[in-house]
């Protein structure tokens, strides 16, 4: 990788996950530069690259794909269209940071990755959590085996609730393929399993809470038991009557333990108990941006020639997930 070389980056979308997060953080990255920006609405996505100083506005996003102005896509649509849209940037030579999940079922996400072997090119999933600070503390811990076997693992998400003015997609079973879970659960599994460095899941129990007036779920319990005798629970609300949003992980081993929000790490010495919580300087930034800052600072590397591996991963990911779909609908267990 050359240290002058400068990854073109478009955005597909113009949602608010795109204009909080990517293009603010893009916009001064070092090695990137964004150089389109996708919407069908087109007034929208010309009044944003005027306010940006990005020079090209595409409505079709085989023209995007299609750009030779263009090294890297980044996919901020609705989740129906992750899968088909990644395969077809791949198709097109372009390097992929999509949203997630990377497609609604363990097939389409099976596609995408053969899609992302093909190409030979970069294939990014936003679970922006694994590049927290405080996350990276508590897996540099699991890995190193200090706190010996990790036997549980509790993660939570419990979203303050809001009242809808009316749904959006995320909101319909068609487009966002779920709840609740698909929009909490979903990175709070993918968080536990990654800590656990993916080991195989064996069954799962969920149960969910239907959301009055919608199609999907606004909270779920899942238990998740894996190859190693280790148990690793979900809990997700969209319903928290509290003052602020709530969410945690918690790892239970035989020799310690850690939890994050606040970050603590305690381990079992001869003599006692010793707080081994590595210290973290504060940053600037909140750290939901300062994680996104961190893996879009991973893609660009990526897309200059770094290496990176190919998330296959996301398809066991997948086939879970609707392994605790099915378990909820049939109110049973579920071994896959």
């Amino acid at each position: 990788m050359r240290q002058d070389q400068e990854l073109r980056v478009g955005v597909l979308g113009t949602g608010s996950i795109a204009q909080i997060v990517h293009l603010p953080i893009l916009a001064d990255l070092p090695g990137a530069r964004v150089e389109g920006i996708c919407d069908m609405d087109r007034k929208k996505a010309a009044a944003l690259a005027e306010r940006l100083h990005i020079p090209r506005v595409f409505v079709d996003e085989k023209e995007l794909f299609a750009s030779n102005d263009i090294d890297a896509v980044v996919i901020c649509t609705p989740s129906h269209l992750h899968q088909s849209q990644v395969t077809a940037a791949l198709d097109a030579g372009k390097h992929v940071l999509v949203e997630r999940p990377l497609a609604l079922d363990a097939r389409g996400a099976e596609a995408a990755v053969k899609a992302a072997e093909r190409a030979d090119r970069a294939l990014v999933v936003a679970y922006n959590n694994r590049y927290r600070p405080d996350m990276r503390g508590v897996k540099s811990f699991v890995t190193a085996g200090e706190l010996g076997h990790i036997f549980s693992v509790h993660g939570t998400w419990f979203n303050r609730k809001v009242r809808l003015r009316r749904p959006t997609w995320r909101h319909r079973q068609a487009t966002a393929g779920g709840g609740a879970f698909m929009d909490l659960g979903l990175q709070v599994l993918d968080l536990g399993l990654w800590l656990l460095d993916h080991p195989k899941v064996e069954r799962v129990t969920a149960h969910m809470h239907p959301a009055e007036e919608l199609e999907v779920e606004d909270s779920a319990s899942v238990l998740v038991a894996l190859d190693t005798g280790a148990i690793l629970s979900v809990q997700v609300t969209w319903n928290l009557l509290a003052e602020r949003d709530r969410h945690h992980i918690r790892l239970f081993g035989t020799e310690g333990s850690a939890t994050t929000h606040p970050l603590q790490v305690f381990k079992e010495m001869e003599h006692g108990v010793l707080n081994a919580t590595p210290q973290v300087a504060p940053g600037v930034e909140n750290p939901y941006k300062a994680s996104y800052r961190e893996e879009l600072r991973h893609f660009v590397a990526a897309g200059l020639g770094a290496p990176h591996p190919v998330p296959h991963e996301q398809v066991e990911l997948m086939r879970v997930v609707s392994a605790i779909y099915e378990s909820a609908e049939k109110g049973r267990e579920v071994r896959l």
